[in-house]
């Protein structure tokens, strides 16, 4: 066979008797520890009238915030969510008059040292009207990972397609095509599957709590990729 017969066959969708095709998909499945935690924090604050409400909610919101960041360089992110004050109605004869309010600020906090985290949520915890959720356990977008297993997934295509040129009495010869079908489908932050449930303290309730001990939740990365080969004659 010439040199351009070669070449188009290789650019055929199916290939040629001479210069035959086998196309496979490569898979990978990693169970790696995370990297990060990251928790919710709910503040709240009641008060008969709007000030009241908010200068304590203003209060708890700041020594919730000093206390996170008194934990230095394990909190990776820390950012205030959404805020609000909200009238509670209460109908007396014929109109509605305003009986309290309710005030709320929600806080993500991102940690990569779980044993800080422990200690955290439990100091947290033990503050007026705050509430606990997560945490979430999640990789980095940029973890190594995400690449080992785009390369096993390589690997494991490659592997497939000798294996069925094999059987044929045949070789590889040539990469016709890779394609990324999303290399991993984790979700940076998963749903709270096997993370501590919701929590609402008062100080009142328990004075010094002892820290968690929390269990990381491996995290599952995935890779997937189409290889298209071109292969030698078979012998049949």
């Amino acid at each position: 066979m010439t040199q351009d017969a070669s070449h188009d066959a290789t650019h055929q969708p199916y290939g040629t008797p001479e210069v035959p095709r086998v196309a496979v998909r490569g898979e990978a499945r990693l169970e790696v520890d995370p990297e990060i935690a990251r928790i919710g924090i709910t503040v709240s604050a009641r008060g008969t009238d709007r000030r009241t409400a908010l200068e304590d909610l203003t209060r708890r919101n700041t020594a919730v915030l000093d206390l996170i960041k008194s934990y230095g360089d394990p909190v990776e992110k820390l950012e205030t969510g959404a805020f609000s004050i909200t009238p509670e109605l209460t109908r007396h004869g014929r109109g509605e008059r305003i009986r309290a309010y309710h005030g709320r600020v929600h806080i993500t906090a991102e940690l990569n040292d779980f044993t800080a985290l422990g200690e955290l949520t439990t100091r947290l915890a033990d503050l007026e009207l705050t509430q606990l959720d997560g945490p979430w356990w999640a990789l980095r977008p940029t973890s190594p990972a995400h690449g080992q297993a785009r390369r096993q997934a390589v690997l494991e295509a490659v592997q497939r397609a000798r294996e069925y040129a094999e059987a044929l009495g045949a070789r590889l010869a040539a990469l016709v095509e890779l394609a990324d079908l999303g290399a991993e489908n984790a979700t940076p932050f998963p749903a709270p599957s096997g993370g501590m449930r919701t929590m609402a303290f008062s100080a009142a309730e328990d004075a010094g709590p002892p820290p968690l001990d929390l269990e990381p939740q491996r995290q599952t990365v995935y890779a997937q990729v189409n290889a298209r080969f071109t292969m030698t004659p078979p012998q049949l």
